[in-house]
């Protein structure tokens, strides 16, 4: 090939690698539906924000909210700028489209004064997300504020985050260069993991946009009914139980639970069985941590055989609330080996199209777990030693069942992500390719 054919060539694989990335960006648009949501921002603009940092937070901004579904009855989004005053720069009920909501956020000026952390977090709570400035009292509505802030608070924030988490508010903290970490935990909502991120200057924000767009992924229209089957056996030990109750509430959080959406039905079992509660009774998230929170430790024997027949022939039946046609999803949950036998109870409730999660800690036993979980196994088996890892199991729990012809998926975005960057990481070796082959050419027409 002559040296014009490889110029020819390298700037067709250029042209060619805007294709992809357009492609790549068409395919991700509407892949994942984010569930209706309150969401808002609380921006430290302090006097320690540069100018220029402060626009690349709003860039980021920018960036989160062209991931979200912006509508009325879809996703809400508010700005609350603040120093040592507050202003609400953008209202929940102000906008209604994403064009609409990035002018706004790109006209938002910095305040440069102090750091009144603990009154933006109050000013949120009691005006931001108000329904005169248009938040939604609906306990389906979940309320989201995403703090940045680069500086220690000049004011108590630990009580007053308290009182907004409680008010239902989950907090995730955004911490920049010298902040003080410990009040970035103090703000954020459990688990601090999930809720606190930190990054070493303002130019690096950007890489949270993935961890923010995942957060609000969620499948429409993913009605499922999802029962957990839960190991009270004696060998769990009270302090441990109640780590297997924050678990369980772990997982709701990540549910789009509703009355359309997904139900949620508890079940206890040693050695006898008792229904917490059956499919349908909560309907919000709240209530349904509340109900685990309430339930009592039986602390007796470990009949997992049992239990897994009282699910095939109860908990997914219309009696207990399921409802016909939608997925049906079981956890079950164990700390040892079984005193009766499952196999016949796990293969009928596979055989009846459940899909079984078998999580196991301590001396649970791999082979009885590996019986249970549905295939693939890999997919549906997670194993802990010690129950305060267990709140690993719970991230990696992937319960939001999509319809086969609905493209949304919970992890699209990161799938997609990960397809652009292999797509690249090819692209720039061929290129590299070309260039060397360009430059050898060159040499010999020299």
């Amino acid at each position: 090939m002559t040296l014009p054919g490889f110029v020819m060539l390298l700037c067709i694989l250029g042209a060619q690698a805007t294709v992809d990335l357009r492609q790549a960006a068409a395919m991700a648009a509407g892949l994942c539906n984010t569930k209706p949501t309150d969401v808002v921002f609380i921006v430290d603009s302090s006097r320690s924000v540069r100018p220029s940092e402060f626009e690349q937070v709003k860039v980021f901004l920018a960036k989160v909210i062209d991931g979200l579904s912006v509508g009325p009855d879809a996703t809400r989004v508010g700005v609350v700028n603040y120093a040592s005053r507050v202003k609400n720069e953008v209202s929940l009920k102000s906008h209604k489209t994403k064009a609409a909501l990035v002018k706004a956020v790109s006209k938002i000026e910095p305040l440069s004064s102090g750091t009144m952390t603990g009154l933006a977090i109050q000013f949120a709570m009691n005006v931001a997300f108000s329904e005169a400035e248009g938040g939604r009292k609906s306990p389906d509505i979940s309320k989201v504020a995403i703090i940045v802030t680069d500086g220690r608070p000049q004011d108590n924030i630990r009580d007053i985050a308290a009182r907004a988490r409680e008010a239902g508010i989950e907090i995730f903290a955004i911490g920049v260069g010298r902040v003080d970490m410990t009040t970035l935990r103090q703000m954020a909502s459990e688990p601090l993991e999930d809720h606190v991120d930190y990054v070493e200057s303002y130019s690096l924000i950007e890489k949270l946009t993935k961890k923010f767009q995942e957060a609000f992924c969620a499948c429409s229209n993913a009605a499922t009914d999802v029962v957990f089957l839960i190991d009270g056996s004696k060998s769990v030990r009270p302090e441990n139980f109640e780590l297997v109750k924050k678990w369980i509430n772990l997982i709701i959080d990540k549910l789009d639970v509703s009355e359309t959406n997904t139900h949620v039905g508890l079940v206890q079992y040693s050695s006898t069985v008792k229904q917490e509660f059956p499919l349908g009774r909560h309907n919000s998230k709240r209530a349904l941590k509340e109900a685990v929170k309430r339930m009592d430790y039986m602390e007796r024997g470990t009949m997992t055989g049992h239990a897994l027949s009282f699910l095939v022939d109860n908990s997914f039946g219309p009696s207990q609330g399921a409802r016909p046609g939608v997925p049906k999803v079981c956890i079950v949950f164990t700390d040892g080996r079984s005193q009766d036998y499952i196999g016949d109870a796990a293969k009928k409730a596979k055989a009846l199209g459940f899909k079984m999660y078998a999580v196991g800690v301590g001396n649970a036993v791999e082979d009885e777990l590996r019986e249970i979980a549905s295939d693939p196994i890999a997919d549906h088996y997670f194993y802990t030693a010690d129950f305060k890892t267990m709140n690993q199991i719970a991230k990696k729990l992937q319960i939001n069942v999509c319809q086969e012809e609905d493209p949304c998926e919970c992890n699209s975005i990161t799938k997609f992500q990960k397809k652009v960057e292999e797509a690249l990481q090819a692209l720039t070796k061929k290129l590299e390719a070309v260039m060397k082959r360009i430059a050898a050419l060159e040499n010999k027409i020299v």
